[in-house]
């Protein structure tokens, strides 16, 4: 895995431990030589995890779309910045720059970007592998629901182990880097006999 996409906050949230899990998952990234693609700000989480990765020695490519970027929300640390035209095109750009993902503590664009990625690989659009970085068990509730989504029927338990977690940075990317998802087809009911 050469580079992972990290999906968080452009806030920094109300607890500290936030920022320090960006700064720990930064050093560890680039002490790994593993390039951080993200959404390319200097706010919040966001820009505390790229200039975490810059002054550990790391690469930080930001993909930012043109309207952000005309409001000097650009990181000015960047390996590589590419501008794009809207929000859709960013998270394709992300993802095709991308060898796995990561969800941090993050609000509405986080969920919406990690669900994205794991919808493609659920349908076999890519073999990536999807993490959340649990930080302080942001992601309990959440990955409790997604137990309930198996057990109501609407997931399939061989894509819901294909999404990975972990309170620890370092175990997670290992998670990562040993990854082999699961292949199941995704509709229940049309398996071939």
């Amino acid at each position: 895995m050469k580079s992972v996409c990290v999906f968080l906050g452009s806030n920094p949230g109300t607890s500290p431990a936030y920022a320090e899990a960006a700064v720990s998952l930064g050093g560890l990234l680039a002490a790994r030589g593993i390039d951080l693609v993200y959404g390319g700000a200097k706010n919040g989480l966001m820009g505390i995890l790229a200039k975490a990765v810059v002054q550990a020695g790391g690469r930080a490519v930001g993909v930012l779309p043109g309207f952000l970027k005309a409001k000097e929300l650009a990181f000015e640390g960047l390996a590589e910045l590419h501008e794009v035209d809207s929000m859709h095109e960013r998270k394709a750009k992300m993802a095709e720059l991308s060898g796995g993902f990561i969800a941090m503590p993050g609000g509405l664009g986080t969920l919406e970007e990690i669900f994205e990625v794991a919808t493609w690989g659920q349908l076999g659009l890519h073999a990536k592998p999807v993490g959340f970085y649990n930080v302080l068990g942001f992601y309990d509730s959440l990955l409790g629901f997604l137990d309930h989504t198996v057990t109501q029927g609407f997931v399939k338990p061989a894509h819901r182990g294909n999404l990975l977690a972990s309170d620890d940075p370092a175990a997670l990317l290992d998670m990562m880097e040993q990854f082999k998802p699961a292949v199941q087809g995704k509709w229940y009911g049309l398996e071939k006999s």
